[in-house]
């Protein structure tokens, strides 16, 4: 068997009502604390307020959607200026790849910049990063598991990922109550961005025994859960699907990912929404990897797994489980490649810049220019 290694939070605490918790384990790692927060979910305050009354002292930083590279510097001098000693992210992946990437940064010499692969030159070590606390408040991107931060890079049109296995937090609390009632919309692209994570997981040619036994924990319960969030609030499924993300974090650090990815990368620079990219591309990017790989090598067996997964998932019988999943996302008000900002002239100029996509990298099969504009075709 080849060997492998396994990245996670240092710690987790997970299950619904955790967040009582929540200011007793962020004192125990820091005094000045900095808050990365979206405005959307009013637990926050109560927390500030908790955090205050037991002496900690706050500095507080809002999202304002994906961090580009002036929204982390910005965080970071934040950071500097109130001399920090912890950060804690309360939010969706942004709030918490922000908080990462200030966590990391904060303490380092250089510019953001300087720590990013832009180009040719060496990028900068980062220095020991400051105790990282990630509270999630959607279920989707898994970052509070994860040992990245995706920044945008607004002159390239492009997100490129901050990474270094000392940016996993040390503290992952992950609450599913903080998803009751989210949007019908936010519930469905996040979730589906969960679900391509552990899909991708599964298939990439760097899937382990580790991650394996994650993906295929999670997947079918989690498309499951998300079909059912579809036809109404269900705290059941809030929880699996919170779970699922969770697992997706461990199991894309520990793996890999793949060409809906690799797009969702170059089409997310221009500012379309990740989670909505990846449900859009997943069943595409499904088919022609199947394709592809069955005409060189014949070993689609994972394919069949997951097949079988989205079919009983979704509830279907004696259909593919690739076209269930198309029809559920358009049936479900899923936004398409042209309103996610794709237009016809740019499709071959994405299809060659995700090829170079780190992402792409781990693909379960190396396709062509040709295969990918294909995916995008399908989409």
């Amino acid at each position: 068997m080849a060997g492998f290694a396994l990245t996670a939070p240092k710690r987790t605490i997970f299950g619904r009502g955790a967040r009582v918790t929540a200011s007793a384990e962020v004192a125990a790692l820091g005094a000045r604390v900095l808050l990365v927060r979206g405005r959307s979910v009013a637990w926050v305050d109560a927390l500030a307020g908790d955090l205050t009354r037991i002496g900690c002292r706050l500095e507080t930083v809002f999202t304002r959607g994906e961090p580009d590279l002036e929204d982390v510097r910005s965080a970071v001098r934040a950071a500097r200026a109130h001399r920090a000693d912890c950060v804690l992210s309360v939010g969706g992946g942004a709030a918490i790849d922000l908080g990462k990437a200030v966590a990391g940064l904060s303490p380092s010499e250089g510019d953001v910049a300087d720590h990013l692969e832009l180009g040719a030159a060496r990028t900068l070590e980062l220095s020991t990063p400051l105790p990282f606390i990630a509270i999630p408040t959607t279920a989707g991107t898994g970052a509070e598991a994860t040992r990245n931060a995706v920044i945008g890079v607004p002159e390239r049109r492009a997100k490129i990922s901050l990474r270094d296995s000392r940016l996993v937090p040390d503290l992952a609390l992950v609450d599913p109550a903080l998803t009751d009632h989210s949007p019908r919309a936010l519930t469905l692209a996040s979730g589906l961005d969960a679900v391509t994570q552990l899909v991708e997981s599964y298939l990439c040619t760097r899937a382990n025994p580790v991650t394996d036994a994650l993906c295929r924990s999670a997947i079918p319960s989690a498309i499951a859960a998300l079909h059912r969030l579809m036809k109404g609030e269900d705290s059941k499924a809030r929880d699996d699907m919170a779970r699922a993300s969770y697992l997706s974090g461990i199991a894309l650090a520990n793996s890999g990912l793949g060409i809906v990815h690799g797009l969702a990368s170059v089409i997310g620079g221009r500012g379309a929404a990740h989670g909505a990219i990846c449900g859009r591309l997943l069943a595409p990017g499904l088919a022609v990897n199947y394709e592809v790989l069955k005409q060189q090598t014949g070993s689609v067996a994972r394919f069949h797994d997951v097949e079988d997964w989205l079919a009983k998932g979704l509830g279907v019988s004696g259909e593919s489980g690739n076209r269930a999943l198309r029809r559920f996302v358009g049936a479900n008000g899923l936004p398409d490649l042209q309103d996610l900002g794709v237009l016809k002239a740019d499709v071959e100029a994405i299809a060659e810049l995700s090829l170079s996509a780190s992402s792409t990298r781990a693909n379960p099969v190396v396709l062509t220019r040709a295969d990918v504009i294909r995916v995008l075709d399908l989409a």
